[in-house]
């Protein structure tokens, strides 16, 4: 196919940085070293990413007309004209099979969960993200999918019991909750004609969002703590009281991101600001590396 690449582009591969949810499974579950499972939490990843450009490229032949009058979407591909609609459809739909069928070979409930996460999303695009309140959270719920499917893809037969917990989901959930409202407030303060970038801006207004925000932040370092008191506390008190060493990185993380959205006006691309802020990226990964070590 040509300009293979305009194609790649459109399926935003910047973006599948969201899908490194699908490793909180193995990570947590204590099993990262096993590497049959951790190559299957490798080829989960892989398919999400398959699923999520499909679902962006959608998206884009949905919004090509609006896009074309935004001053940064307009440079998108099917915006700018650099791949056909009709084959760019094709692709998509193309892309999304693969990745569905290759997610039932690779496990039933790995593939059913990815099934209602394509679902979920394009319901999500089509008929609810005009909708107040109800668009973060199912934004929120496309990452607790990802999480759920981490857990499943790992799930083999002949392996280790691998238990997901409630508050594994809802400290999942209240964090994506944190993020997205993050984003929302992002939008509406920082971007230019803000409703017409996004319909249901137009029902937020800061102070509202600055309310959201504060339950889902508490709410978030609350359910870590008690995930961790409830999953490490099994083995032994002492064992609970060290991972929970964990826990001021969590809170400082979670700062670090309320500064850089309050102080910095960032917060309107989530899944590069990691990425950009370095005391926020050295934060996180002394957060990965305590946590690994911890849970030997």
């Amino acid at each position: 196919m040509r300009n293979f690449h305009q194609y790649l582009r459109a399926m935003r591969p910047h973006q599948w940085i969201k899908n490194l949810l699908l490793f909180a499974g193995i990570l947590f579950s204590r099993h990262f070293t096993e590497w049959n499972l951790l190559l299957r939490a490798f080829a989960g990843f892989g398919l999400f990413c398959l699923l999520a450009g499909a679902v962006y490229i959608l998206n884009d032949l949905r919004d090509v007309e609006n896009d074309r009058l935004h001053p940064r979407k307009k440079l998108r591909p099917l915006a700018a004209r650099l791949i056909s609609p009709v084959q760019a459809l094709v692709f998509a739909l193309l892309v999304a099979a693969c990745g569905l069928v290759l997610s039932f070979l690779l496990s039933p409930a790995f593939g059913w969960t990815a099934l209602l996460y394509f679902v979920t999303t394009m319901l999500y695009s089509e008929f609810f993200k005009g909708v107040v309140i109800l668009d973060t959270v199912l934004v929120a719920a496309g990452f607790v999918l990802r999480a759920v499917a981490g857990v499943f893809v790992i799930r083999i037969p002949s392996g280790p019991e691998i238990p997901m917990t409630p508050w594994f989901v809802i400290c999942v959930f209240f964090l994506a909750l944190f993020i997205a409202i993050c984003k929302r407030r992002h939008e509406l303060i920082h971007v230019q004609n803000a409703p017409n970038h996004r319909q249901v801006l137009e029902q937020y207004t800061p102070a509202f969002l600055d309310q959201m925000i504060a339950v889902s932040t508490s709410a978030a370092i609350f359910s870590y703590t008690l995930y961790l008191i409830r999953v490490y506390g099994g083995d032994s008190d002492e064992k609970a009281l060290k991972v929970t060493l964990t826990l001021p990185f969590v809170i400082y993380g979670m700062f670090r991101y309320l500064y850089l959205v309050y102080r910095c006006d960032e917060g309107g691309e989530p899944e590069t600001l990691v990425l950009k802020d370095k005391p926020l990226l050295l934060n996180t990964l002394l957060w990965l590396v305590l946590l690994m070590v911890l849970q030997r």
